[in-house]
């Protein structure tokens, strides 16, 4: 029977096996995750925490949803997998060891990624803005350097995304000059992107706190739950409105959704003093 901690939402598989690269996570591996018939995917998910309890680096401290989260899988071929989980090899291949290997594999692959398939944005951009959504409130563009976006993180109380957040803010000077193109272009897509992103994310919110006294608790007690959620359906979105490769638009979504939060499009802004 599958554990949750096995359960693994859709969003997170596409996204592993994007920023993979087709290639195993373990540095010095170098073969590929798809089979010869180029369709068959040979990778394996690995837990860098174990999924069950007697399972290597196991922590006790962490729950399901934190087990099965993007955070603590690596995609490995299933040699490295069978070596890295061997529970005779659990101190030779600790936690941190597995953590920045799949850091530093997937941080080589994003940047390669994005300057192989330079239009990627510009394909998710034109997806999602073109939808028509009913905005709940005006919207105004808040200047991304009104706080630091570590402030935001501890506002609402952000545990497992944030370091999805931290490493994909380098991308907000990228999507910035996207957005400068289309203003000079003429064009209102970056208004219309926002405003939907903005839009699903109040509509999400309100799911959650319903008719709450305390709306703000309840924010940062689901914090990772509603970007979670507002993820899962821009995703849809895009997807239901352009025919590219699916687990390419997770990975495009994912930038332009972390730059949405710098934008104050999701979740709640600090109160500057």
């Amino acid at each position: 029977m599958t554990t949750k901690a096995r359960d693994y939402k859709l969003t997170t598989v596409k996204r592993l096996h994007t920023l993979s690269g087709n290639q195993c996570s373990a540095p010095d591996c170098d073969r590929k995750l798809l089979a010869r018939d180029d369709e068959t995917m040979v990778s394996k998910i690995c837990h860098i925490e174990a999924a069950s309890k007697n399972g290597p680096r196991w922590n006790p401290t962490m729950n399901d949803d934190q087990r099965r989260h993007f955070d603590n899988l690596i995609l490995l071929c299933d040699e490295c997998h069978n070596i890295i989980d061997n529970i005779e090899n659990e101190k030779k291949y600790p936690v941190d060891l597995l953590k920045n290997w799949k850091k530093e594999h997937e941080s080589t692959v994003t940047y390669s990624y994005l300057n192989e398939r330079p239009a990627l944005l510009n394909i998710v951009i034109n997806a999602i803005s073109k939808i028509e959504l009913d905005a709940e409130e005006d919207l105004s563009f808040q200047n991304v350097e009104a706080f630091e976006i570590e402030s935001k993180i501890n506002h609402n109380d952000i545990k497992r995304n944030k370091a999805l957040l931290e490493e994909y803010k380098v991308f907000y000077m990228k999507i910035n000059s996207l957005y400068q193109t289309l203003e000079e272009e003429g064009s209102f897509k970056k208004e219309n992107l926002l405003r939907n992103i903005r839009a699903t994310y109040l509509r999400i919110k309100g799911k959650y706190i319903e008719n709450s006294s305390d709306p703000m608790q309840i924010i940062r007690n689901n914090a990772d739950n509603i970007i979670e959620d507002v993820q899962d359906e821009l995703i849809t979105m895009a997807e239901q409105n352009t025919n590219d490769n699916k687990e390419d638009i997770a990975f495009g979504v994912t930038i332009i959704m972390v730059d949405a939060f710098m934008r104050c499009k999701i979740l709640e802004e600090p109160v500057i003093s």
